[in-house]
């Protein structure tokens, strides 16, 4: 059997049953099959707030009430599974009276003025002002509301409920109160003076009425729906002046087992239909003219209601605002009174991105540039989550910019502006991904996405352009390798320096959008080509890194390459002997080539030193000799005549044979017993004879042995003497000798 049970745990506290009620229901529900709904959840509709009360309507046992959603000091607490949203405004001001006692105050800034009806559009239509003398039963304490989401326990999963609550400072008779649940946000400042409400109605905007009649009881409540069919916003849509959705009392009558999709109840009532008609308490302050400031609410002081959208096809919106007022009447067109804003937030909405690889979304972004021979291309997309709460499906749209090249010191954002990179139309929340970028530079780069949301129904936009949104990608940092002239080279021959570039990139692109920082940077039409960026090169000597001996004029690069060497601008002729050492720089091709500063002198590789010697001299030996002989012609007795001769032969050969080599004769002078003549060969001239060597060679021909053949012959007229002759075995010599072959050694 459904029952349904109040127990409260305060004494006098009476237990109510609607037993033939919910006899009623089952039998409905078992005939009709109609889904249970607004008060047979897990939350009451009995006409207090605390939660400690249980009831048990349909086949559920409510656990939670208004003291489950807030604090004693109305702060929120976290919500229990299925409520999405909650709000709670305080309308109600205190003071301390000349007793010090904290008393109620009767000034409220948030009254209607005159003229404001729920019929009209928020602006223009809403004024607000400050008032004195709200009349009391018109007068709100605390307004609260809550929204829920059947959860899959629940009977009709998915189903959108909105409850609400409301306190006044009196029940002094009838009264009318209303909840205004609105998409958009809503307020009004009457600080200065009188003020028109800034916002405005959309097109399913829900005005829930209900009436206190009956002893404080609830006769009625209605729905009314604010139509914009055609979505053009302001003054043109209007109130339906039909009511959507009518409701019965969650308490007595036709709700009290439940299967209602509005209700609405109070604390008061007729007891004997089920009303409670007795004073409750609350954990918060609250205020009313009986009992002043405190914790207590007399019959027919609270007001609480439910509305299931999804039963009553007013879902499908989220309601992110609501105004609960007092009114004169049941009429549409009555006067309002007094109001509490609170902002629901039902539906909220966040953005959340992070840059990945386009080819692979699962990594982030290239870190660098790519090094030539590929294109300087790097490709992103951003990865965009967005997550709706209150609502499942709507019409929306994210939109993708992105900002940069910046430094990568920079911090900038890309909060506005930037290069519009597309957008994509969505239903319903999940991970999305923008079209591809592709980026041709180096540089700090920071994307936005911006989720419209649904002004339709309620979603708020939202949006990511934080730090997390940005990434940098990393010039090149080149190389350059050196090798001068290999050396030793003489003094007076030129040197030189060749430079080979490597690991550049290629230049960013050209054209495309606008909006980048550095133009064909993002989605250009035209790649970059290679690195351009001058080279230069400095000799430093001779034998020392402080003395600058040439600085060379600039070869331009051309991409990854060699520059440089013999004949170009890297040459030059040393003016001195000695150890020359190059260094190279590269200018580099920002942004995406980096520069290559020059290496120390001190500490340049082999490859840059070249040796310049003096000039080299060799020194060989070859050797000479000039033969001379002397005869002594002597005789026994007497003087030697005058005119004898003396003929010298020299052989080439131990046997005197063959030709004589040289051949000279004496004429004596005579007189003497003795008389000594020699040769007077000098090597040169027609008759000279030198024995020489050829430079170096140990092997000459004219090397071996030497005999002089010496024949002395009288004068004709001396007969007195005798010729004489001297022997090839008696006088020889030979001939050694050895050449330093060169090219010999410098001078210590």
């Amino acid at each position: 059997m459904l029952s349904r049970t109040l127990i409260k745990k305060q004494p006098g506290r009476r237990w109510l049953k609607y037993i033939a009620a919910a006899g009623l229901l089952v039998a409905t529900l078992v005939v009709a099959g109609i889904a249970l709904a607004v008060h047979d959840l897990k939350f009451q509709l009995d006409g207090d707030v605390i939660a400690s009360t249980t009831t048990h309507v349909g086949t559920e046992t409510q656990v939670y009430d208004w003291d489950s959603l807030f604090n004693a000091d109305t702060t929120e607490k976290a919500l229990p599974a299925g409520f999405t949203a909650s709000a709670f405004s305080k309308d109600f001001a205190t003071k301390v009276d000349r007793k010090g006692a904290t008393v109620f105050s009767t000034f409220d800034p948030t009254t209607f003025t005159t003229g404001s009806k729920d019929t009209l559009d928020i602006n223009p239509g809403w004024q607000c002002a400050s008032s004195n003398n709200v009349l009391s039963k018109n007068d709100i304490m605390n307004a609260y509301a809550v929204a829920y989401t059947q959860t899959a326990s629940d009977p009709n999963p998915g189903h959108q409920i909105l409850y609400f609550g409301l306190e006044r400072n009196s029940n002094n008779g009838d009264a009318n109160v209303a909840f205004w649940f609105l998409q958009g946000e809503v307020s009004c400042d009457s600080s200065a003076g009188t003020a028109s409400f800034q916002g405005h109605h959309a097109d399913g905007d829900l005005l829930v009425v209900s009436a206190f009649t009956n002893g404080g009881g609830v006769s009625g409540i209605d729905v009314y729906r604010w139509n914009d069919p055609d979505g053009s916003g302001p003054i043109v849509g209007s109130l339906g002046t039909t009511s959507v959705g009518h409701g019965v009392d969650c308490i007595s009558g036709g709700g009290t087992a439940g299967g209602d999709s509005i209700c609405a109840t109070t604390n008061g009532g007729d007891a004997s239909t089920g009303g409670l008609n007795q004073s409750i308490t609350t954990p918060w302050l609250t205020a009313n003219t009986g009992d002043g400031v405190g914790h207590t609410l007399q019959p027919s002081e609270f007001f609480e209601g439910g509305v299931d959208l999804t039963s009553e096809n007013l879902g499908g919106h989220c309601f992110n605002t609501f105004v609960g007022d007092t009114r004169s009447s049941q009429s549409l067109t009555a006067t309002i009174f007094d109001y509490a804003l609170g902002q629901l937030g039902e539906c909220d909405s966040t953005t959340t991105t992070s840059p990945v690889d386009a080819t692979d979304t699962s990594q982030p972004p290239a870190t660098a540039i790519p090094g030539d021979p590929a294109d300087a291309l790097v490709t992103v997309k951003d990865k965009t989550i967005v997550d709706v709460t209150g609502i499942n499906t709507f019409s929306g749209s994210i939109s993708w910019h992105i900002c940069g090249p910046t430094a990568s010191t920079s911090t900038a954002l890309c909060t506005s502006g930037g290069v519009d990179v597309g957008s994509q139309n969505i239903t319903a929340d999940g991970t999305f991904y923008s079209p591809t970028v592709r980026l041709t530079a180096a540089g700090r780069y920071c994307f936005r996405a911006e989720f419209s949301g649904d002004a339709t129904a309620g979603v708020p936009g939202s949006s990511d352009s934080s730090s997390g949104e940005c990434f940098t990608i990393a010039p090149r940092q080149p190389t350059l390798t050196t090798q001068a002239t290999t050396g030793p080279v003489d003094f007076g021959q030129k040197i030189s320096d060749t430079v080979t570039l490597a690991n550049t990139a290629h230049k960013p692109g050209t054209g495309g959008p606008t909006g980048s920082l550095l133009a064909g940077s993002i989605n250009p039409t035209t790649l970059g080509g290679d690195a351009t960026g001058n080279i230069t090169v400095v000799a430093y000597g001779p034998n020392s890194c402080s003395t600058v001996a040439f600085t060379s004029g600039a070869i331009a690069a051309s991409g990854n390459g060699s520059v440089g060497g013999a004949g170009t601008a890297f040459e030059f002729t040393p003016a001195a002997p000695g150890q020359y050492v190059f260094v190279a720089a590269y200018a580099g091709d920002l942004p995406n080539t980096l520069d290559v500063a020059a290496t120390a002198c001190s500490g340049a590789p082999a490859s840059e030193k070249v040796t310049v010697r003096q000039i080299p001299t060799e020194i060989k030996t070859k050797q000479s000799w000039i033969p001379n002989d002397t005869a002594t012609i002597t005789a026994t007795s007497g003087n030697l005549a005058a005119g004898g001769t003396v003929a010298f032969s020299l052989y080439d050969n131990a046997t005197c044979s063959g030709t004589a080599v040289y051949s000279e004769s004496k004429t004596l002078t005579g007189g003497n017993p003795t008389e000594e003549v020699s040769t007077s060969n000098t090597g040169s001239g027609a008759t000279g004879f030198k024995i020489t060597t050829a430079y170096g060679d140990p092997a000459d021909s004219l090397s071996g042995r030497y005999s002089w053949k010496v024949v002395y012959t009288p004068a004709a007229a001396d007969t007195a003497h005798l010729g004489k002759q001297s022997s090839c075995d008696a006088e020889h010599f030979n001939i050694t000798y050895t050449n330093d072959a060169g090219p010999g050694s410098d001078l210590p």
